[in-house]
């Protein structure tokens, strides 16, 4: 399942959890809930609170809800429906009732009766049929799983910096943590060398989670001005439907038996745990209070971490979480007051099973704060499965973060592909960055939690490996990045530049992964200086862009010099080529996505080294990103050499 997180406590540790698929959640009498299955015949059954549907745009349906309500309830009287459902289902049409329009302009509807898996989708293929509408998704719940704890009994006697490996250079250095054996450090992020270019200072960061709880090692200036999204009674744990001011986390624990599904809970048995202060171990690793002689640090130590509580007892839906983003990036939401701190960086460490297509609720409130200026920041996913079936990570435009161990290998337990962006330290859980074994707590990823098994007791440390853990170690350099680019009079990056700019300048991985995990791991201390201006990371800055079948002619370099060129290549672009051709003598064609090859080819995506001057790759099915290209000059150069990229645009 998805985004769990393994913790082990240590001390005055907790326990905390990823957030994943919700299973079936039984249905009140005002709003039943339906059930569906997954596109993962492995994954259990989730929850659907009504659901939402998005009109296109120009249509008086996106324009004014009435028109929008007025229009469902049309297609679901039309005789048509009626006969479908009588002979399909034998059962009548259900009725509908509109509850609430989102920011993005989608609106909640909710059917009157508890439908069966197939009913459900007839109905949603029934409103999908409309020329009114754009899509229609089932507001889904996403949670988190039971926490994995390590077995080791023994803790150290200080929960400070010295157990952050994860904040350190990856030079080699040994790491112990008592009594497990010791383990070179090759996962770090070189924390300290970024923050000679500033520490996060005016730079907020809105942490989508559980909330933020009283820690005093966590800096809570903002959580009275964050927000709690959660609309359920059953989810957020408070008397009344309804959201609430403040980014506090109450506790989300399932432990009681009026949380189970046959009491009209969320939890099947099995599946109850205690709070997991989930967010508060991730706004720690951003934004932990440093150098105040208690506890540990944070990547970003003078940024404010924004909570926003969007996951309680039963997780948190789709239409929370959708309106959360577009008001934590400084977007209005209807009924509820103006952000008067919009985030620069949003993290998400949630997510499940499920695709993220450009006019679902998630990638339309993505964009919308992208387009406002803000990076969005995601987990991959805990499945050792292909990102592209997860959502967030699967969503355009975001910065979907892998995990890597103290070794710098793929934690077994990441997910993987094409759309990972790159990866970050997410802790290891077993020897050696293993599969199995001992469980091992040197690799674990250090940061802020709570005693309490329900509501917050006292606070303490945890030590936790996820996909989770990852994603705040991006958010937190990205706010370094910022707040480096401001220190040295630069323009703020824009997610686009932000996405780039930790790219290029992350570092290879010290074990080729067998899975794609993206260009490389997190550099704090690169991506910080290339905020500031420096030349840090790689030359890509110095490329020379191309155009789509716009011929670069006459290149010329000696033996094992070359030029640097780049092609950006959209999303559903197909059938890339990249050939060169004419001119005379010996030429190397080396490609990378996302960083520049190296001159020796060591680490090229693709490449062509036949005898002359002709060399052509091919990608049948490209990356939506930058393809490096790097000339080379073979044995006596080569001179008035050609060079071309051409792809079939989307249709």
């Amino acid at each position: 399942m998805s985004l769990s997180c393994m913790s082990v406590r240590r001390g005055l540790l907790a326990t905390a959890l990823g957030a994943v698929l919700a299973p079936a959640i039984a249905a009140s009498p005002s709003a039943p809930l339906s059930i569906m299955s997954t596109a993962d015949p492995a994954a259990p059954k989730v929850a659907y609170d009504g659901l939402l549907v998005t009109y296109k745009s120009g249509t008086s349906e996106r324009r004014n809800a009435a028109a929008g309500a007025a229009t469902l309830q049309r297609v679901l009287r039309a005789p048509a429906t009626a006969s479908q459902f009588a002979a399909v289902h034998r059962a009548t049409t259900p009725a509908i009732a509109s509850t609430r329009r989102l920011a993005i302009g989608a609106d909640l509807v909710r059917p009157n009766r508890r439908l069966s898996e197939g009913e459900l989708d007839t109905l949603m293929r029934t409103l999908a049929a409309d020329p009114a509408v754009a899509h229609v998704e089932p507001n889904r719940y996403w949670r988190h799983l039971r926490t994995v704890r390590a077995t080791a009994a023994a803790a150290p006697n200080d929960p400070g910096f010295e157990v952050q490996w994860h904040f350190r250079a990856p030079d080699g250095t040994i790491e112990t943590l008592a009594p497990d054996p010791g383990v070179a450090n090759h996962g770090g992020i070189d924390l300290l060398g970024a923050w000679q270019y500033g520490r996060g200072a005016g730079v907020v960061v809105a942490v989508l989670d559980t909330g933020i709880t009283d820690h005093p090692d966590l800096d809570t200036s903002l959580a009275n001005a964050g927000y709690d999204f959660i609309s359920n009674a059953i989810n957020s744990g408070r008397a009344t439907d309804g959201r609430a001011a403040g980014g506090w986390d109450t506790g989300d624990w399932s432990t009681e038996d009026r949380f189970l599904v046959e009491n009209g809970g969320c939890m099947v048995p099995g599946e109850q745990r205690p709070s997991s202060w989930h967010g508060s171990h991730v706004a720690g690793t951003i934004a932990q209070i440093t150098d105040n002689g208690l506890g540990m640090a944070g990547v970003a130590p003078d940024a404010k971490v924004l909570p926003v509580r969007v996951l309680g007892h039963c997780g948190g839906t789709t239409a929370d979480i959708a309106d959360a983003i577009v008001w934590a990036s400084g977007g209005s939401v209807p009924g509820v007051p103006e952000n008067k701190n919009p985030a620069e960086i949003i993290n998400m460490s949630l997510g499940g099973y499920g695709t993220c297509p450009s006019d679902s609720a998630y990638a339309q409130a993505i964009a919308a704060a992208r387009q406002r200026g803000t990076t969005v920041v995601v987990a991959a996913g805990n499945d050792n499965n292909d990102a592209a079936s997860f959502t967030p990570a699967s969503c355009p435009g975001v910065i979907n973060v892998a995990a890597t161990g103290i070794t710098g290998k793929r934690a077994y337990y990441s997910n993987f592909g094409a759309n990972i962006t790159l990866s970050a330290p997410g802790g290891g859980v077993y020897p050696d960055d293993g599969v199995s074994g001992q469980s091992v707590r040197t690799g674990f990823v250090w940061s802020a939690g709570n005693r309490g098994e329900t509501t917050p007791t006292e606070p303490g440390y945890v030590g936790q490996s996820g996909t989770s853990m990852a994603a705040p170690h991006v958010a937190g350099v990205a706010a370094l990045v910022i707040s480096a680019a401001v220190q040295a009079g630069r323009p703020v990056p824009t997610p686009q530049e932000m996405r780039e700019i930790l790219t290029q300048t992350s570092r290879d991985f010290p074990v080729r992964p067998l899975r794609q995990i993206g260009v490389g791991i997190l550099d704090a201390a690169k991506a910080a200086a290339r905020g500031a201006g420096s030349a840090a990371g790689g030359d890509e800055p110095t490329a020379i862009r191309m155009a789509r079948t716009v011929p670069v002619t006459g290149v010329s370099a000696a033996a094992d010099a070359g030029v640097l060129y780049r092609i950006d290549v959209p999303a559903g672009a197909r059938n890339l080529q990249i050939r060169t051709y004419g001119g005379r003598g010996q030429v190397k064609l080396l490609t990378r996505v996302g960083r520049s090859p190296a001159p020796d080819g060591s680490n090229a995506t693709l490449r062509s080294t036949r005898p002359g001057t002709t060399q052509s790759v091919q990608v049948t099915i490209p990356l939506a990103d930058s393809y490096f290209v790097r000339l080379v000059g073979g044995t006596g150069g080569f001179q008035g050499v050609n060079l071309v990229a051409t792809y079939s645009p989307a249709p």
